[in-house]
């Protein structure tokens, strides 16, 4: 891999932080009125997928999407605005932080209902199989709560029995709200195993490595595309902050001290810059360089969202929904 990938990997997963740690701020001036869920701490995962995927690919995400919608590319400015109920959002201003959408990008949906997106995202799959694009791969992302619902054996069985060009992504941060896997699932339940009886390959990626991560999704990513068969891939992660809000929540107990303590040294940012700054392919200088341009462009989007209008009647969306 050569430097300036090595580079680019850690200036997206330092944007996505940033840009979440400025919402985390501004959220407690109640001028954003949705319920949002950050992903800090598991950025490894869409930075390292995406690089591998062509702007013709489609992703689908579900609560805790801001992370994957950038990734493929979403606009920034789109988004906050969204957050803030803009009609410049990139759903108008009427889905909020759990609605995301970028069809430039291919961003298809971010759907909160736990496993939805998985039906969805075999649906579009077809749909790109029927239509001859048999080069596109579709990549459904959901957390391991969503492997206890019926849709995701359904989806599994469905997109093994067609042969279709879709990557499940499990990003298994080991709580569905405050419940922990182990009191949900029996202990020798692997989600690895489900999918190859469903007869669908299935890998084990570390979810705080990005270079890992870009390595094996690319094989597996052309795999998909040459062989038109779906694949799913499980990488443990760890959110830093809370289910559903801007804060730490940890006092609850709900989460080991001992757990979390681990889990926050495997930072997937903090370790991946140490070992490029001991590489010497950048410098301290170089990563102030990096925070200041991503706090400028940070910074243009939050202006942007608060000096736009909220929907009207005029808006064509608006009137579709209402009228």
């Amino acid at each position: 891999m050569n430097k300036k990938l090595k580079t680019k990997l850690l200036f997206e997963m330092i944007r996505m932080r940033e840009i979440e740690y400025k919402i985390q701020r501004e959220y407690s001036k109640e001028q954003m009125r949705c319920p949002i869920h950050l992903s800090v701490g598991q950025e490894a995962i869409p930075v390292g997928i995406s690089n591998n995927l062509k702007k013709s690919d489609k992703i689908l995400s579900a609560h805790r999407s801001h992370f994957h919608y950038l990734a493929k590319g979403g606009s920034l400015k789109s988004m906050i605005a969204e957050l803030y109920g803009k009609e410049s959002g990139c759903a108008m201003g009427l889905g909020g932080s759990m609605h995301l959408i970028d069809i430039k990008s291919n961003v298809v949906a971010a759907v909160p209902i736990v496993g939805s997106t998985m039906p969805i995202g075999v649906g579009v799959a077809w749909s790109q199989k029927l239509n001859g694009y048999n080069k596109d791969i579709t990549v459904i992302y959901f957390g391991d709560g969503a492997t206890e619902e019926g849709v995701f054996h359904e989806s599994l069985d469905f997109a093994s029995l067609f042969n279709l060009n879709i990557l499940f992504v499990c990003e298994n941060n080991f709580y569905s709200v405050y419940s922990n896997i182990s009191k949900r699932q029996n202990k020798n339940r692997s989600i690895i195993k489900i999918a190859k009886a469903h007869g669908i390959n299935s890998t084990k990626i570390d979810g705080n490595n990005c270079e890992e991560i870009y390595k094996k999704s690319k094989s597996i990513i052309n795999q998909i595309r040459t062989k038109n068969i779906p694949h799913l891939i499980e990488l443990d992660t760890f959110r830093h902050l809370e289910h559903c809000g801007p804060n730490e929540d940890d006092y609850l107990n709900y989460r080991d001290a001992k757990e979390i303590k681990i889990w926050t040294k495997k930072d997937p940012i903090k370790n991946y810059q140490k070992r490029l700054l001991n590489e010497k392919i950048i410098s301290n200088q170089d990563l102030e360089n990096i925070l200041k341009k991503i706090h400028k462009e940070i910074n243009q989007a939050f202006t942007f969202a608060k000096n736009s209008p909220y929907p009207n009647k005029k808006s064509l969306l608006y009137k579709y929904i209402y009228a």
